[in-house]
């Protein structure tokens, strides 16, 4: 069916109805009376909105970050001996000159 021809018939078909009489007592007066009143804050909305915003942007921050690593050369050449390296790094403290006197 074409959707035209559709629409066209739903809307004489609404036409064709009159309009009823039969309005609860008071009904417009509690309507406006619900519109006046303030909603109620939703926090919960609010926090959504900003760890969204917060992990956007952590997200963004990490990818800057990611690109930096991977367009900087390593300034030391990576050896393949993993012993060595835990070796120099837990010495790494004993190895550096300082005064001559020992503070033991």
């Amino acid at each position: 069916m074409n959707l035209n021809d559709l629409h066209k018939e739903l809307i004489a078909a609404a036409r064709s109805q009159l309009p009823g009489d039969r309005v609860p007592h008071t009904f417009e007066k509690r309507v406006m009376a619900l519109l006046r009143e303030p909603l109620a804050p939703d926090y919960r909305e609010w926090w959504a909105r900003g760890l969204w915003r917060a992990a956007l942007a952590c997200l963004a921050f990490m990818l800057l970050l990611g690109t930096l690593v991977l367009a900087t050369p390593p300034r030391n050449s990576p050896s393949n001996d993993l012993s060595q390296d835990f070796e120099n790094t837990m010495l790494a403290s004993m190895n550096q000159d300082t005064d001559s006197t020992s503070t033991w």
